[in-house]
């Protein structure tokens, strides 16, 4: 037996979460003396896929069909699945994106799989039983479930476990499946990626801002802040339904969840709601003038002050440490 790790791809580049993702698997192929096989989809090259070695795959399987280069939900499914199963893989691995958020259970149906997404740990193996920490009640909480079937499938959320180079180079393969016409009912005609920008999903840092900064016209020091620091712009959901930021920055229950080392929340009052999507981040700064705001209670750092004091003092701290480094 051995362990899958679907590989996805961004434009023929692997991001950082994807390594993660590479990295995890590897320790478990390594918790159950296995080798660890990762599967490529799409249009990606030779030396990209060879290095994925670098963190512990000993093989790349290359899918390079044509009617793949765009990402088809139900057809990926299959073709993970058949991998799996022609590789003997009995633990299938992938990143819990907004794409693995719709693969993973498919795979699972697919497999007769159990399966774990939002996974924040590695698997406990222990007396016979398997078991999964992972995000609950969008990312509220932690559950930890066990999975009883023959084959799982495991969704790993991004920045919850490091990127552990191993050394070495993968040997890569072609791989061949049979697709279905019935797996393409449903195309995704394009997808539009923002590529002068850090992914929400995959960032390290996040600088978020709410109805504190009284009106778009603010928001130059939120991305400055967030451009100096490496770190993707966000928003609170009255932000977004105000149209003063694009919904796709919306950080929330009912928007994108995060989980960030690093959360910095600039006039944010911390809605039930808001609090749900940025929970799971390692560590959250809050910026806000009200004291009691629900926020402060769930920060492990605080500042009580007003944003436009604020900000512009740590952009400048930021501009004199990094000009002194």
């Amino acid at each position: 037996m051995s362990v899958l790790i679907y590989a996805e791809n961004a434009e023929g580049k692997f991001k950082k979460s994807i390594l993660e993702a590479v990295s995890y698997a590897k320790a478990i192929a390594d918790q159950n003396n296995t080798n660890l096989v990762a599967l490529s989809i799409g249009d990606v090259a030779a030396d990209e896929l060879a290095a994925l070695g670098k963190y512990g795959a000993e093989k790349v399987l290359n899918v390079g069909n044509d009617k793949l280069k765009n990402f088809v939900n139900q057809a990926y499914a299959s073709v993970i699945a058949e991998a799996a199963k022609a590789q003997g893989a009995d633990i299938v691995v992938l990143s819990n994106s907004f794409s693995g958020r719709g693969l993973a259970p498919r795979i699972g149906v697919k497999l007769e799989a159990g399966v774990a997404d939002g996974a924040v740990a590695l698997p406990e193996q222990n007396g016979g039983k398997f078991t999964v920490k992972k995000t609950a009640f969008s990312g509220k909480a932690f559950a930890v479930v066990e999975l009883t079937s023959a084959n799982k499938v495991i969704a790993l959320t991004p920045n919850s476990y490091k990127v552990v180079e191993t050394g070495g180079t993968a040997q890569v393969e072609d791989f061949s499946v049979e697709t279905k016409e019935s797996d393409f009912k449903q195309m995704l005609k394009d997808i539009v990626r923002s590529t002068d920008k850090v992914s929400l999903p995959d960032a390290e840092i996040v600088v978020s801002g709410g109805r504190g900064l009284k009106g778009p016209e603010n928001w130059g020091m939120i991305e400055e802040l967030a451009g100096l620091l490496g770190a993707a712009t966000a928003c609170s959901k009255p932000v977004s339904d105000a149209d003063w930021r694009p919904h796709s920055e919306h950080v929330g229950q009912t928007g994108i969840a995060v989980s960030p080392n690093l959360y910095v929340a600039i006039g944010i009052s911390g809605a039930i709601q808001h609090l749900a999507g940025v929970s799971s981040s390692k560590v959250i700064v809050v910026i806000n003038k009200d004291a009691e705001a629900p926020f402060f209670k769930v920060a492990d750092y605080g500042i009580v002050g007003d944003a436009f004091e604020v900000v512009p003092k740590l952009i400048a701290a930021v501009k004199d440490y990094k000009a002194s480094a």
